[in-house]
């Protein structure tokens, strides 16, 4: 037996990929905590994995983002400044004092975070524990191949696109996220941790393993990826066992169903919902929306158009088999869900990590992207017209649909972590 400490960051997108992960590891045996809010700690218990609460650290909460820092940027590259230098870089300090605390009560023999936790990569650094990250969107570490991780350009490899990645990694280091890269020595100072000097973004690069969700081909090719990355296919968390179909669910026989999702963190339904729900009002679609962190009522259009369904909560794992087209802002969690479906997609985003979702969507022809924070009605109804008659998209779809197949995301993301124990077991008898 094994025992894995999960550690992270608490919000919705970043925790849901690894539930089912320690959920799989619990069924082998292993004894899985994980430390977290108490948001999350329901869903954590119905894994079989033991909550380990926040303590000193503050609670991030997702639903509350703009009251809690009502000067975080609403958008584009300043959003993501901020918020590495601001929520992900400034909760290291608590979060890391948890988790010493919690490692001298019940050592770990293996720390287990998504490819955004900070406190994962800075426990590995201090106490040399095997750390494995799981990926919660795309690759974000440097590349001589692709240009650096939020500036959302098409990836390039010809000696003059290698020019332009290398020059724009210079720029991103020195200039763009020179503050955050900064900022977060003097915290790693402050955590007797050594300093830290290449990208921001490379931390995960340091990771034993790196369980990347999704497949290779929606992803750009690099000849300098880690050893250590893996595909683990679409990690989709399994129905409640008492959830029920809501009245309406036998309407989606026989017709073009078109789900409209904005994710659990993005609240302003003026950027997608609304104008998606308006733009397909008299579209041949059966349109399906989902508010997440919200009520259903908080979309707010009377009336609803006949062809629309709003709803807080329905599991994908039932819902996407039926769907025929995914309309969402560039989530990268439901985006996986939708390939392992063979669903094409209309992401149209542009916060967060949402551009950089956007163009993988447009580079592997599983449907149309659009960078754009509020799409115009026009812009959404020629998009989901574009993709649903268009058959190569959905063919795209299928494709990696195939290729999900053969993976079990939870099945081989525990089979690596068992084999990166054995490793490690070798290496210290040797």
């Amino acid at each position: 037996m094994t025992n894995f400490l999960f550690a992270s960051f608490p919000v919705t997108g970043h925790m849901n990929p690894g539930l089912p992960i320690a959920r799989e590891l619990v069924a082998r045996g292993h004894d899985v905590r994980w430390y977290s809010t108490h948001r999350f700690k329901r869903a954590i218990e119905c894994t079989g994995a033991r909550f380990v609460p926040f303590r000193r650290a503050t609670p991030i909460d997702e639903t509350r983002l703009d009251q809690l820092y009502p000067e975080r940027p609403k958008s584009g590259l300043a959003q993501l400044q901020w918020d590495i230098k601001h929520i992900f870089i400034d909760s290291l300090r608590g979060q890391f004092a948890d988790v010493v605390d919690e490692l001298e009560r019940e050592p770990a023999d293996v720390i287990v975070g998504d490819n955004a936790s900070v406190v994962a990569g800075a426990i590995h650094d201090r106490y040399g524990i095997p750390w494995a990250a799981y990926g919660v969107t795309v690759p974000a570490f440097s590349s001589r191949d692709t240009a650096p991780f939020g500036l959302a350009l098409m990836p390039s490899s010809s000696p003059l696109g290698r020019v332009r990645n290398r020059l724009l990694t210079w720029l991103n280091d020195r200039v763009i996220f020179r503050d955050a890269m900064k900022h977060n020595n003097v915290v790693r100072r402050h955590l007797d941790l050594p300093r830290y000097t290449r990208s921001i973004f490379d931390f995960v690069r340091d990771a034993d393993l790196i369980l990347q969700g999704g497949v290779a081909s929606f992803e750009y090719p690099r000849t300098d990826m880690p050893s250590q990355l893996r595909f683990i296919g679409a990690t989709i968390p399994p129905a409640p066992a008492d959830w029920t179909p809501p009245s309406w669910w036998n309407e989606l026989d026989g017709r073009q169903v078109v789900l409209v999702t904005q994710g659990t963190i993005n609240n302003d339904y003026d950027q997608l919902i609304r104008p998606a729900i308006r733009a397909l009002a008299n579209e041949d679609v059966f349109v399906v929306v989902t508010t997440g962190s919200r009520p259903s009522s908080d979309v707010d259009i009377d009336p609803l158009p006949s062809n629309v369904r709003v709803e807080r909560f329905i599991p994908y794992a039932r819902l996407m088999p039926k769907v025929d087209l995914l309309l969402t802002n560039g989530g990268f969690g439901s985006v996986q869900i939708a390939l392992a479906n063979g669903v094409p997609i209309v992401a149209i985003g542009k916060t967060e990590d949402k551009a950089e979702l956007v163009n993988r969507v447009n580079w592997s022809r599983v449907g149309v992207g659009l960078k754009t924070l509020q799409p115009t009605e026009t812009q959404i109804r020629d998009a989901v017209t574009r993709v649903l008659t268009n058959p190569s998209f959905a063919i795209r779809a299928s494709s990696i649909r195939h290729e999900m197949a053969g993976l079990n995301a939870p099945v081989r993301a525990a089979d690596l972590l068992e084999e990166l124990v054995q490793q490690e077991a070798f290496a210290a008898s040797a």
